[in-house]
């Protein structure tokens, strides 16, 4: 099972459908209006709203923004003109469980129980209460459920499972899993709870079996790769406790194998190596119940389903403080949510001890830059590297920093020394070290040292479609290598149809050689996939102009302008709609455009992307 396969169950938990923003208003949250904008831009005091309606209308704008401190102090207010309107209670429920505050979040549950509406986010967050509580029984009676969705009675069922160990009857828990029924998917989360229930109760056969059962599922793996390496952690944990070493390590490397430099993995293999104590994740019914809600938490985590998984991550961690993943999880998800200092907030409650610490640290500095801190962003990472140097991640986030500070000398000389670090002998896993390398001396003008990193990166992972993207524009656009340079783009298309970034060079690449009809055609579909992009935009204006489609051109020009280009690209566009484009020179092969007008390739390395996200 693929990812997409639980994303297509989202679509049927009741529990999804009550966190979206429905109702009359819903269609207000779907396009952002003015006033929101301006929200932005200037500081908003919800103390200064003085109706309901104002209260509800600014209540659910932030709502759908997902600031939801201020989300909950608007919905507060509005319940002040309305105490009984349930929507309004509905909403702030959602609102406080997704900003953390968990505990007014249950105050509204427990008041809510009874409102179909909400019967399953009530259940769940009552439930994971009683259990915080060690009411197991009481957990057990709210957690009834006899619906036809397989992921909630899943959860339910896992749930109930934890609630009995709590309860002091592990036998009846692993009975509970070993019968649940449901799709080939439940597999995963089956054998990983089962292994660490029985961890937890010291049936060590029973764990052994299970958690070995976890880690050789390799479609579970892909469709959950958070819970996969928590049941590999588990296994090898559990190994290593019993003095089995070689075969903790052996799990480690399962782990290994399926994700490359994953830094919890190095530092538990470390730990192993040194004959260190291990002890289990998850030890107790709370952190048990925990460990349901990141599980599905993690493998929900996906464009689309912020909001659900949030409030999952959002009760695990009310109920394990101190769980690492969860905090990383939370973490990422505050930046994909653009919300920098919340993501650090999350990053520096990773225990210093853990694992995970040094992923905090790395996504703490990247977020730092975000927030403008680019000099304490600098530092941050510069001191991670000094403490660890063969640590290649390091130098991809400061390597991330100085290129978005257009900082191309430091930018070299970094990875100069991350390839010291790597010897004679690269690995595959080593091909974004090269690609960066090369970007950063192709910006500085020096093709000669540019182009061999390039290859280099190609070598090492050949079908790298950002690499072949960027290799392949430069030789076009330099009128080198054509037929080689225009392959390459289209493999890249090839690999990633849907990038928008792909496609526009590849229209632009034909625009550069003079192909306009078949550059109309790419940057025609690179708009429509990526709408918003200024500089897309302004290369179909460009085009449009070429094959005489003049009003158009000056059309999407002006839409570029108010896409918020790039300063320096303000002066040009504006000259285009003034005057249009020169004539082209017949000596020239291709477009009269200035070699400066090469367009800013979409450069973000995968090795950035993974230690943004974790």
């Amino acid at each position: 099972m693929r990812h997409s396969l639980l994303l297509r169950l989202l679509s049927g938990v009741a529990l999804a459908a009550s966190i979206a923003l429905t109702g009359p208003l819903a269609a207000f949250a779907e396009e952002k209006p003015a006033v929101a904008a301006a929200a932005e831009e200037t500081s908003f005091d919800p103390a200064s709203v003085n109706t309901f309606s104002g209260a509800f209308l600014a209540a659910r704008t932030a709502d759908f923004d997902k600031d939801y401190e201020t989300a909950v102090a608007l919905y507060k207010i509005a319940l002040q003109f309305d105490p009984t309107n349930s929507d309004v209670k509905q909403r702030l429920m959602v609102t406080q469980l997704m900003d953390g505050n968990f505990s007014e979040g249950v105050k509204l549950a427990d008041t809510l129980k009874n409102d179909p509406a909400v019967e399953r986010i009530t259940s769940v967050v009552r439930a994971m209460e009683a259990i915080r509580k060690r009411e197991y029984k009481s957990a057990e009676k709210i957690l009834a459920y006899n619906g036809p969705n397989d992921l909630d009675r899943m959860m339910n069922d896992l749930l109930l499972a934890w609630a009995r160990f709590g309860d002091g009857k592990p036998k009846e828990a692993l009975k509970l899993i070993g019968g649940m029924k449901g799709p080939e998917w439940l597999a995963i989360f089956k054998n990983y709870h089962a292994g660490a229930l029985a961890a937890a109760a010291g049936d060590k056969a029973t764990a052994r079996a299970r958690l070995n059962e976890a880690i050789l599922d390799r479609n579970g793996a892909s469709a959950a790769p958070d819970t996969f390496l928590r049941a590999v952690m588990a296994l090898a944990r559990l190994e290593a406790r019993e003095g089995n070493k070689q075969k903790a390590l052996d799990a480690v490397s399962v782990g290994d194998n399926f994700i490359t430099s994953y830094a919890p993995l190095k530092a538990l293999r470390q730990s192993i190596e040194a004959g260190e104590k291990q002890e289990q994740q998850v030890r107790t019914a709370a952190q048990g119940a925990a460990a349901v809600l990141f599980s599905i938490g993690g493998a929900l985590n996906r464009e689309g389903a912020e909001d659900i998984v949030s409030l999952y991550l959002q009760a695990a961690r009310a109920l394990d403080p101190d769980s690492d993943d969860v905090l990383v999880l939370l973490g990422g998800l505050a930046e994909s949510q653009k919300k920098p200092d919340k993501a650090i907030e999350y990053y520096r409650a990773v225990p210093e001890k853990s694992p995970m610490r040094r992923i905090s640290e790395l996504q703490l500095g990247l977020n730092l830059n975000d927030t403008g801190k680019v000099e304490d962003a600098k530092t941050h990472l510069q001191a991670l590297i000094d403490a660890d140097p063969a640590d290649l991640r390091s130098y991809l986030a400061l390597g991330s920093v100085l290129s978005d500070a257009k900082d191309y000398k430091a930018m070299a000389a970094l990875y100069d020394k991350a390839v010291d670090v790597i010897g004679n002998v690269p690995q595959r896993n080593h091909w974004s070290i090269f690609f960066q390398r090369a970007i950063a001396y192709e910006r500085l003008k020096e093709w000669d040292k540019a182009e061999p990193n390039f290859r280099k990166a190609l070598e090492l992972n050949p079908d790298q479609p950002q690499v072949l993207n960027y290799l392949g524009y430069s030789w076009v656009d330099m009128n080198m290598n054509l037929e080689e340079g225009l392959d390459m783009i289209r493999k890249a298309v090839s690999l990633k149809p849907d990038d928008g970034y792909f496609v526009d060079s590849l229209g632009w690449a034909y625009y550069r050689m003079g192909r306009f009809d078949d550059a109309v055609v790419e940057l025609e579909r690179a708009a429509e996939l990526k709408a918003g992009d200024p500089a897309i935009n302004d290369h179909l204006g460009d085009v449009y102009w070429r094959v005489g489609r003049k009003l158009e051109a000056t059309f999407q020009w002006n839409r570029a302008l108010g896409l918020k280009p790039e300063e320096a690209e303000i002066p040009k566009i504006k000259l285009k709609i003034e005057n249009g484009l020169p004539e082209l020179q017949k000596t020239e092969p291709a477009s009269a455009q200035a070699k400066d007008d090469k367009p800013v390739q979409n450069t973000a390395p995968e090795g950035k992307a993974a230690d943004r996200k974790s």
